[in-house]
């Protein structure tokens, strides 16, 4: 991957439906070549692919937490958080803690709700998100 890649990378994660004509104006390519780079950043699998942005607010999920488990029975806990329709994300780490789940659901019933439904799998500490800053743009050479 070269300096033209990590700028086609860059371009692709700011703005995924630019068009292969806009990216080659950007990248100073002609279209043909950058369609063959991008083509070839997909087989890599360094595009893993192409993602929609959703406000969650505009969804009416106002509210974010992320609840650490100690878990006593990780494969169900796993099961039911990949079943559940207001997890993000779930991650099983090492250490005391062993799932780290990040929820956006509607109302702090529907958060109650879910912790309840989850209590079976472990024992929850949760964390309501105030605020949070999104890294959206990974570098793939030093500036």
């Amino acid at each position: 991957m070269d300096h033209i890649d990590a700028e086609i990378l860059k371009e692709l994660q700011q703005h995924a439906k630019v068009s292969m004509k806009e990216l080659a104006t950007k990248v100073h390519l002609s279209a043909p070549a950058v369609i063959e780079r991008v083509k070839k950043l997909e087989e890599q699998g360094v595009i893993e692919g192409y993602h929609a942005k959703v406000n969650l607010k505009k969804l009416e999920r106002t509210i974010q937490a992320m609840i650490l488990f100690k878990s006593i029975d990780c494969k169900s806990l796993a099961a039911f958080c990949h079943a559940h329709p207001d997890v993000l994300e779930c991650y099983r780490v090492a250490g005391e803690i062993s799932y780290i789940v990040k929820i956006a659901t509607y109302s702090v019933e529907t958060l109650e709700q879910f912790i309840d439904a989850a209590m079976p799998y472990g024992t929850p500490s949760t964390n309501i998100i105030l605020s949070s800053h999104h890294k959206t743009i990974i570098q793939t050479f030093s500036q």
